[in-house]
């Protein structure tokens, strides 16, 4: 009987650790969408949250600094300074004028801290001019032998 108990009580402690542990994690990666302008309105818990905010990079911006990239996001006539912190080398796309997604939480001085960034150029994708997507036409032709 003893030994049942020990081991009843040593399984106990593994799944309540098990269980604590998930719990953690859930809520480190819970990743909230808002808008710049929506930033703004934010207040109090709000701000400690991790969060998504999408923009468009304002051209002449972009700063490289040491262990930082500095730029600033435009979205619904509003801006907002980022500081780029993470390990992970920019995308290439990640250029003036291009779309960003950018993840991470609010600092207090008003810039965004973000440790990750997702970036593309909307233009590169587009279809050409004339709504000809580079497919060729076959025109009949005839042939004479």
């Amino acid at each position: 009987m003893q030994k049942q108990m020990k081991f009843g009580i040593g399984i106990g402690v593994i799944v309540l650790s098990m269980a604590f542990l998930a719990w953690l994690g859930y809520g480190e990666s819970k990743t909230y969408y808002h808008t710049i302008a929506e930033l703004q309105t934010l207040k109090g818990a709000d701000l400690t949250h991790r969060m998504r905010l999408g923009g468009t990079v304002q051209p002449g911006t972009i700063r490289r600094l040491s262990g930082r990239v500095d730029f600033v996001l435009l979205g619904e006539g509003k801006t907002l300074p980022v500081s780029y912190v993470g390990s992970d080398p920019l995308p290439d796309t990640f250029v003036d004028n291009s779309q960003a997604l950018v993840e991470g939480r609010p600092a207090p001085d008003g810039r965004f801290v973000a440790e990750h960034v997702q970036a593309k150029c909307a233009s590169k994708y587009e279809a050409a001019p004339g709504g000809n997507s580079g497919a060729s036409s076959s025109s009949p032709q005839s042939s004479t032998m």
